[in-house]
């Protein structure tokens, strides 16, 4: 049987006996961990072991590790990485090597997660910042020109996927300009098409092709006045698919923010009725997944296909000697702090 349209979240360091049910029920297409599930490598690996042999095939495992303040995994057993603006710094100094210290972060990154089996990374941002924002993209955006941003984000998703783990774009179409945090309430945006069109939006064209994307919790009045990216058809069709072009997996933000409003199962149908592929939930409440697994349909058609070919990159790995690569990226992020 086909796996479902949600990935689901789990609530501690292994799955408890009705969460394991719930998994071979529902069939999640994926798993997303968080800090709550991590201890040590050794248990990730077998939590994440563990999931794939529940659901019974190689299901994708999704994480959120860009560096600085969204780093799931940490000292003592993994290293520490910069925010994304640390990159925008190298480049500004000398754009070559900004690029190569921003590919070079993703396949670390990717080496990091791939010995645990994780090969999924909610990554890279292409958000803009703009003076007077929410500070819950800050210092995790590459910088504040569409352009610069789309050079550092491709750099790092290369990275990612040398190291053969799949990146995620976000968030899309754009959080730079929120108001707020959209882990709290809904941001509303108000700026004319033609300005997000010039910046917030051109920051992910050249991105389109990135196997894997993630909506934004942002409502953009000028184009849909009544819902957020994420459950609004106007926002997907005309500027995600559209106008941006992206080709991807579309996936939403987490479905148990508190930006989006309605039951939990609403919350999926919208999503998925605007044209989301897979619905994200991530508290690991299981009252919660189940609504959302309730809500979502077999993965089938066109979604099907562009989650197929997500995962068939999985298997593009490069060599790496990840010693030497960490040495030369401590250097240049030490050099230029």
């Amino acid at each position: 049987m086909a796996p479902r349209a949600f990935i689901t979240g789990l609530a501690g360091l292994t799955i408890a006996a009705n969460e394991r049910a719930f998994l071979r029920e529902a069939r999640p297409w994926g798993l997303i961990v968080f800090k709550r599930n991590i201890s040590t490598p050794q248990q990730l690996a077998d939590l994440t072991r563990d999931f794939r042999d529940t659901v019974g095939w190689e299901a994708p495992v999704l994480v959120d590790q860009e560096g600085g303040r969204v780093a799931r995994l940490g000292p003592p057993h993994w290293p520490v990485y910069p925010p994304g603006n640390r990159y925008g710094e190298i480049y500004d100094r000398d754009p070559t090597s900004g690029l190569a210290a921003a590919r070079l972060a993703g396949h670390l990154i990717a080496s990091d997660l791939r010995a645990v089996g994780i090969d999924v990374d909610c990554l890279p941002i292409a958000d803009v910042p703009v003076p007077g924002h929410d500070p819950i993209i800050g210092d995790r955006a590459y910088g504040t020109n569409p352009a610069k941003v789309a050079a550092i984000a491709g750099a790092v998703a290369a990275g990612l996927l040398a190291g053969g783990v799949l990146p995620v774009l976000k968030h899309l179409p754009g959080h730079g300009r929120a108001n707020a945090d959209s882990h709290l309430k809904l941001p509303v945006v108000d700026t004319p098409r033609a300005t997000l069109e010039q910046s917030d939006f051109a920051a992910f064209v050249p991105l389109r092709n990135l196997p894997l994307g993630m909506t934004a919790h942002v409502v953009f009045s000028a184009i849909d006045a009544a819902s957020p990216a994420t459950t609004s058809v106007t926002i997907v069709s005309q500027v995600i698919r559209g106008f941006i072009g992206f080709k991807g997996l579309l996936m939403s933000d987490d479905v148990s923010m508190g930006a989006l409003s309605g039951t939990i199962a609403e919350r999926s149908h919208a999503a998925l009725a605007a044209g989301c592929d897979v619905v994200l939930h991530c508290n690991g409440d299981l009252d919660e997944m189940m609504q959302v697994a309730g809500a979502a349909p077999e993965l089938t058609g066109a979604a099907a296909h562009r989650a197929d070919a997500a995962l068939a990159a999985r298997s593009a790995r490069e060599e790496f000697d990840v010693a030497a690569a960490r040495r030369i990226f401590n250097e240049m992020v030490v050099e230029t702090s």
